[in-house]
């Protein structure tokens, strides 16, 4: 785990930066190392880096904050992009969001 702009950063954060050419990128943290913060690149000015995985120094990115998800609309959003990006995780989380929120529907009917 790193310190950054009052946030801890550890794997699975989603970031938000400028690589060394001054390209906005936003991603998630691979891995941490000495200081040097492994990046998948979900988007980025730069096209041809979207999807790779770059160094970053953790002075370069910002934590994201949570995304406070609010209807179901926006959780189908999330749910493809964890499959897009292989989040297995996140995937199940917000699957079970989703199911819990089906589930206070059907009580309330």
């Amino acid at each position: 785990m790193m310190s950054n702009n009052n946030a801890i950063l550890k794997a699975g954060d989603w970031i938000k930066g400028k690589s060394r050419e001054g390209e906005l990128i936003i991603g998630y943290i691979e891995t941490l190392e000495e200081g040097i913060i492994k990046t998948k690149v979900i988007s980025s000015d730069n096209k041809t880096i979207e999807g790779r995985i770059i160094p970053m120094l953790s002075k370069q990115v910002k934590k994201m904050p949570a995304a406070k998800v609010a209807n179901k609309e926006q959780i189908h959003f999330l749910i493809d992009l964890a499959l897009s990006t292989g989040d297995e995780e996140w995937f199940f989380e917000l699957t079970s969001k989703l199911n819990s929120m089906r589930e206070l529907v059907k009580d309330i009917k």
